[in-house]
């Protein structure tokens, strides 16, 4: 599981071009980040120097070839004008050899992977980092992975798209931060995988709650309940890591439980709403239906209070055979407003229950939007960097999830400037023995 695939002398990239034309485009960027984030999403193509960059080649590396992966890559590839995969990193030595034949079909010339640069291990993504051929790294890894990941991109001079959540503890969520300052400072991007900030009926429909269409803002409900997850049983001689890894939604460390792995989406929409993150989390919920190894819970419910004394009822649930539900609910002195998942739509009601504005939604298209303003960034010398507030939504779901696994009212005060949890494990290799599988019990769990 380990093996690397090294690059021979012959791949070797020619570091001089390579040096001019990466000088040119982070040039560019640096430039913007001194120019501040007002001007962020305004094109500025003011030069012949900018108008090149503008066309420049866009050379793609990604850590990760699960499913996110290759739906990032779709979309990357897809939306984008001159832009090339060029590296790929997994810790499964096969996972390369079943997306880039499909890849290459679909998008030829825009794959251009030499056998060289597929790279394979736990430390595979730092062959990525230290690529000078590479301008933009798409980060798909299981989430517990991603603050890490992110910072040694950033510090690597790589604009990174990363995918949600940002962090799954408050250790990664301080990590996370330092990353967002440095990109800012260096002029490289960030773009993260919360695509209802890209996806029209939401954007619309919460500019109109801010602009008072339904008054002040009372509360809000907010769930996320579907009918399961993916499992994966353990392999015959498979060690724990290579274990977890492979099954990693059923390992908090890895992807700190459906409330951050999957309903961030909606806790997003929730810290959006209110203008920031909220104040204090106080919650409950258990398991009923997760296999025995599984460290998950099934169903959580969590009342976040925001500034104002805005209260926030969250709920989130995985059990087959229940009723679904994706959506939000946001309750105004003069209205309501609601906002469905994925392509569900968006409606706003005035007092009597009328409806007064409604859109449709594509969250496919708003998925793809995410890469362009990426790359579009790039090239115009002014990086998107946004990492903080999707950073902020993790760290609320995992507020959420500290108060329902203790069944202590939690701060966000504590949480995220003095708990010292970080589930990370000190020491990491595919040899490595882990912690027996557990999960959470209210009142014997300890808040740290």
């Amino acid at each position: 599981m380990q093996e690397r695939i090294e690059a021979s002398d012959t791949d070797a990239p020619n570091t001089s071009d390579k040096s001019n034309r990466r000088d040119f485009l982070v040039k560019g960027s640096a430039v913007a980040s001194g120019i501040g984030a007002s001007a962020l999403h305004v094109p500025a193509v003011h030069s012949a120097e900018a108008a090149a960059a503008n066309s420049e080649l866009v050379r793609i590396g990604i850590v990760g070839l699960g499913g996110r992966g290759s739906g990032a890559l779709n979309d990357n590839l897809t939306i984008n004008d001159n832009v090339q995969l060029v590296a790929t990193a997994d810790v499964d030595p096969a996972k390369h050899k079943g997306i880039l034949p499909r890849l290459k079909k679909t998008y030829g010339d825009k794959i251009a992977v030499d056998a060289g640069k597929n790279f394979v291990g736990l430390d595979a993504y730092k062959r990525i980092l230290d690529d000078p051929e590479i301008d933009l790294v798409l980060m798909t890894t299981p989430p517990g992975f991603r603050p890490k990941y992110v910072l040694e991109a950033v510090q690597a001079g790589k604009h990174v798209f990363a995918e949600k959540p940002s962090c799954v503890d408050p250790a990664g969520y301080r990590t996370c931060l330092v990353a967002h300052e440095l990109a800012k400072q260096s002029g490289t991007a960030i773009v993260t995988g919360t695509q209802y900030r890209r996806q029209v009926n939401y954007m619309e429909a919460i500019q109109k709650i801010h602009e008072g269409a339904i008054g002040d803002i009372i509360n809000m409900t907010a769930r996320y309940c579907s009918t399961g997850i993916w499992y994966r049983a353990r392999k015959e001689g498979m060690t724990d890591t290579q274990y977890q890894v492979y099954n990693w939604m059923h390992f908090i460390w890895l992807s700190g439980d459906q409330i951050a792995e999957q309903a961030v989406h909606n806790v997003d929409v929730m810290n959006w709403v209110m203008g920031g993150p909220p104040e204090q989390a106080y919650a409950g919920g258990g398991r009923f239906t997760r296999p025995d190894d599984s460290e998950m819970w099934d169903n959580m419910s969590v009342d976040f209070t925001y500034p104002g004394d805005r209260q926030v009822s969250f709920k989130c649930r995985q059990i087959r055979g229940t009723q679904s539900e994706v959506g939000n609910r946001i309750y105004g002195s003069n209205g309501t407003a609601t906002i469905l998942g994925s392509n569900g739509g968006a409606m706003i009601y005035d007092k009597d229950g009328n409806e007064v504005w409604s859109m449709k939604g594509n969250i496919q298209a708003a998925y793809k939007q995410e890469h362009k303003d990426l790359v579009d960034s790039i090239r115009a010398g002014e990086p998107i960097v946004e990492l903080k507030q999707t950073a902020d939504s993790s760290m609320t779901a995992v507020l959420g999830r500290m108060a329902a696994y203790t069944g202590q009212k939690v701060d966000w005060k504590f949480a995220t400037e003095e708990s010292e949890l970080d589930l990370f494990p000190e020491s990491l290799s595919f040899d490595n023995d882990l912690p027996e599988p557990s999960f959470a019990v209210p009142g014997q769990t300890k808040l740290t």
